[in-house]
């Protein structure tokens, strides 16, 4: 997609994308995080972000909104999403 060097925005938008496809379909459906997936990614990848949360497995819940048990990367982008609005949230409230 890119020719040149990516900005750091653009580098950033690559690492989450690239994130998620090294964690999805391991197991299950090629593309989409299963829970155990899911649970490896948060671990390893989120882990002072996300450790509050009490389960794992219901905020699966709540971002699979096709109730199909698994997350498609939309599914994903919607816990990018509510991450960085915490984050600029929290930096709002440092100024």
């Amino acid at each position: 997609m890119a020719t040149g060097e990516l900005t750091e925005l653009e580098a950033a938008i690559e690492k989450i994308v690239t994130t998620f496809c090294s964690y999805a379909g391991k197991e299950g459906r090629k593309g989409t995080l299963t829970a155990s997936e899911f649970q490896e990614l948060v671990q390893l990848q989120l882990p002072n972000l996300l450790k509050d949360v009490p389960s794992l497995e219901d905020k699966m819940r709540e971002l699979d909104v096709n109730n199909d048990q698994e997350l498609k990367f939309g599914e994903y982008w919607r816990l990018i999403g509510e991450l960085a609005k915490a984050m600029r949230k929290q930096n709002a409230g440092k100024k």
